[in-house]
């Protein structure tokens, strides 16, 4: 997987003292003077109106709430004239006046909207190694958010424009997971809250703040309007590999695919918990056994499921066609992004994507190794092949939208 320097643009350490103290863990505040740039290539007041106005924003990449509430649609959508019925398209004026009456506005996606922020996302899954989004907070003057709770994922909270206070407070639940959210805790939360606060400060344009999944915060807007980003990271856990393995199990273990004893009864805890003991113990037995067996199988199935939460760099079609075209004049690299793993059997190499798997000969498989490691290439130099074989194999794969042309 390539690097950026991105990670380190939001963080004030190096990247292994994140990793190893903070990733996860523990809160980063990190201020401005000690960061390398700020924010303003991102996003600013000037950019958030060109979105609002001038690029057609549809539902659900806006959203609009007040006091902890979303306002219904209608209050800030309507069609947009002739050529544009749609109904879900974003109505600046109407956004202006539910913002001017203290409603903030969430631009939702922007890794999927806004060339800097797509691009920028795009390093952060390199240098992170975990599918990542990113949404933005325009607040006005004098307004505060939800009531303290925690999110299921990692953010990044990068500050933008004003300024905006955050209060931060230790976990109830540690590393909670999607099927434990904040809502189910609340007394505990009301508790934690009324604790003295880890974090307790004002976020200024071009400061940074990671939050780890689980710790609570809150925030509220000073008297002026703020926007920042929360950049989200649904992190692949340690579960995502238990449940890999319990897949493995299922398919491999005929005793665990069996049937309950007929006739069981729903209501006999005793009966009930001495079968999932036994199939648990089972369980163990033979994923001790056999865990170096299924280690392989279960890598394949976290790249996969890495690959289905996150998106390679978008293509260009005309000019990808343009490069169909002429593959010779072409120099070649992987797309961007694009999780592609290689095997190779007696006479093909196979060459896996999410969702599919593109094989050939396996004359071509040196090359398509090459490709896959992430060399440039043109057709003179692909390795175990022709100019011609190589010809074939770089307008199949343009085709394919696995390699993109490098701009010369």
């Amino acid at each position: 997987m390539q690097r950026s320097d991105t990670l380190s643009r939001c963080v004030a350490v190096d990247p292994a003292t994140f990793g190893s103290r903070h990733w996860g863990v523990r809160p980063l505040l990190s201020r401005s003077a000690e960061l390398p740039r700020d924010f303003a290539d991102l996003l600013s007041t000037e950019t958030v109106d060109e979105l609002l106005a001038e690029r057609g924003v549809r539902a659900p990449f806006i959203r609009m709430a007040k006091n902890g509430s979303l306002l219904a649609r209608e209050e800030f959508l309507s069609p947009a004239g002739v050529g544009a019925e749609i109904g879900d398209q974003v109505d600046s004026a109407k956004a202006l006046a539910a913002f001017a009456d203290g409603a903030s506005i969430v631009l939702q996606g922007l890794h999927r909207l806004w060339p800097p922020i797509i691009d920028f996302v795009r390093g952060l899954v390199d240098d992170l190694g975990h599918p990542v989004q990113a949404n933005a907070y325009i607040t006005p003057p004098g307004s505060r958010g939800f009531d303290s709770h925690h999110d299921v994922h990692d953010v990044f909270v990068l500050q933008i424009a004003g300024h905006k206070h955050w209060t931060i407070h230790e976990p109830v639940v540690e590393a909670p997971l999607a099927s434990q959210p904040w809502t189910d805790h609340r007394q505990a939360i009301t508790d934690r809250v009324a604790e003295t606060p880890h974090i307790d400060t004002t976020l200024a344009p071009g400061d940074a703040l990671y939050l780890p999944r689980g710790w609570l915060h809150s925030a509220r807007t000073t008297d002026e309007t703020s926007i920042h980003l929360t950049i989200g990271v649904p992190a692949l856990t340690r579960v995502d590999v238990v449940r890999a393995a319990v897949a493995r199990v299922a398919e491999s273990v005929t005793e665990l695919r069996s049937s309950l004893p007929l006739g069981i009864d729903p209501t006999d805890h005793a009966t009930l918990e001495a079968e999932a003991t036994k199939a648990l113990l089972a369980f163990a037995d033979e994923l001790r056994d056999r865990a170096h067996e299924w280690g392989d199988g279960v890598a394949t199935d976290l790249t996969r499921e890495l690959a289905s939460r996150t998106r390679p760099a978008a293509v260009r079609p005309l000019a990808m066609l343009d490069a169909m075209a002429n593959p010779e004049a072409q120099r070649v690299r992987l797309r961007h992004g694009l999780i592609a793993t290689v095997s190779d059997d007696a006479d093909r190499v196979h060459l896996h994507l999410t969702g599919r798997t593109i094989s050939f000969p396996a004359s071509c498989s040196a090359a398509v190794h090459h490709l896959v490691d992430g060399a440039d290439a043109d057709v003179t130099s692909l390795p175990g092949l022709d100019d011609a074989d190589s010809t074939v194999l770089i307008r199949r794969l343009l085709r394919e939208a696995v390699l993109v042309p490098v701009a010369r």
